[in-house]
């Protein structure tokens, strides 16, 4: 039989959702799963949401413009101006989802065979992204014990070749809950300078700051605004994740057009959805902001204060997103997160979690962490972290 091409044959599987499967089978048993394991808010979509889109029923859904329409351009683009960063609505296009802006931030800045710095661990997607693209993602580690801050300087620069095209970033961090701070982002600034190279920057928690911190977009960073590529979402913001609508940022006008051709050969993002987003960038109040924030905030004290005190476990209290990447006392991460799924519950009940180690390209890194995803209520976050903390505590009496 004639095999399959070597660039999807070659592409990883998600760790987000390999172990679905034994989670259906779980459930099939009758087990409830609570899911920590993806990032699906659990905080309902908002009402407008709905009414716009009711209220923009065409007698024919048609295509829309290719950048995407002009009210949610226009939209997109005062929702920048509160925050007194300018940006106009010629610099932004609208995408199927953020996954897309991310796949036309490497196509419209690498050509094949090109390399982007990213500093593991990081949003396991970008790997699937990039291979289809034809782009080899160049690793930079991270670490736990300082909270997955940026290394210095010297260690990123030792990773740049002549194929290096991009620096990609994302802050808040999926996986790691990590923001980065203003010295953080004038280092990244200074090293794109120095040697030409483009920065692509996730940017889709950047409300989602904790302990009353603030963001710094790379929107902010004049010196390099021609070389910043901004890739963002509704879907965690407005817990909007099925609307698949994101969006594409740059002020440098040959990479806008670049991405201009790639979304006229996919023709439009999706219509209907677009008139929804409008509404919510335009007429949400900050007191939404201020809640879901304070929901997230809470669910991540939680987090710490059952977690933090289990021997052997290790992290540092993530800083935004709803996100962190934890150490825990086992081999195989893998092994257990599964184990979790087929061998073990409590009253009926089980955790699913995301096995770290496919958010690292080096081999071998990751095996003894996990991905939280802290999205549910407090009630079910407090019930799903006790099972995972009893699984665990039978999990390294029995079989490890």
């Amino acid at each position: 039989m004639t095999a399959i091409s070597k660039r999807c044959a070659g592409m990883q599987a998600s760790p987000i959702r390999k172990l679905v499967p034994l989670a259906n089978a779980a459930k099939a048993q009758g087990t409830t799963v609570y899911h920590l394991n993806i990032g699906q808010p659990d905080i309902p979509t908002p009402d407008g949401y709905w009414s716009a889109l009711k209220d923009s029923l065409p007698e024919v859904l048609a295509y829309g413009p290719s950048q995407g329409l002009p009210v949610l351009r226009e939209a997109i683009s005062t929702y920048y101006s509160r925050s007194d960063i300018p940006i106009d609505a010629d610099e932004i296009i609208i995408t199927t989802g953020g996954s897309e802006a991310v796949f036309f931030a490497f196509m419209t800045t690498c050509d094949h065979g090109d390399e982007v710095i990213c500093f593991e661990p990081f949003y396991t997607n970008y790997n699937g992204f990039a291979t289809m693209a034809g782009v080899k993602l160049v690793p930079v580690t991270s670490s736990v014990e300082n909270g997955f801050h940026l290394p210095e300087a010297v260690e990123i620069e030792s990773k740049i070749t002549d194929k290096t095209k991009a620096i990609l970033i994302c802050s808040p961090n999926n996986p790691t809950g990590t923001v980065f701070s203003p010295g953080e982002l004038q280092t990244l600034s200074s090293i794109v300078q120095k040697h030409d190279l483009f920065l692509l920057s996730d940017e889709v928690y950047r409300d989602f700051i904790f302990d009353g911190g603030s963001h710094l977009s790379t929107l902010e960073l004049p010196e390099i605004e021609d070389r910043v590529v901004v890739m963002d979402s509704i879907s965690k913001r407005f817990s909007s994740c099925g609307a698949r609508l994101g969006n594409m940022i740059s002020r440098n006008k040959s990479v806008m057009a670049a991405a201009l051709k790639l979304g006229q050969a996919r023709l439009c993002p999706p219509t209907m959805a677009q008139y929804g987003a409008a509404w919510i960038y335009h007429n949400l109040a900050d007191n939404y902001y201020k809640d879901v924030l304070a929901t997230y905030q809470s669910r991540r004290d939680l987090l710490m204060e059952e977690l933090s005190d289990v021997e052997g476990v290790f992290f540092l209290k993530p800083e935004g997103a709803f996100y962190a990447t934890i150490k825990l006392p086992v081999k195989n991460a893998d092994k257990f997160a599964s184990w979790m799924l087929t061998d073990f519950q409590l009253d009926g009940e089980t955790t699913m979690v995301a096995p770290a180690a496919g958010f690292y390209a080096t081999p071998g890194l990751g095996l003894d962490q996990i991905r939280i995803a802290f999205v549910l209520s407090e009630e079910k976050m407090r019930k799903s972290l006790c099972i995972l903390k009893e699984g665990l505590k039978v999990y390294k009496e029995t079989v490890e």
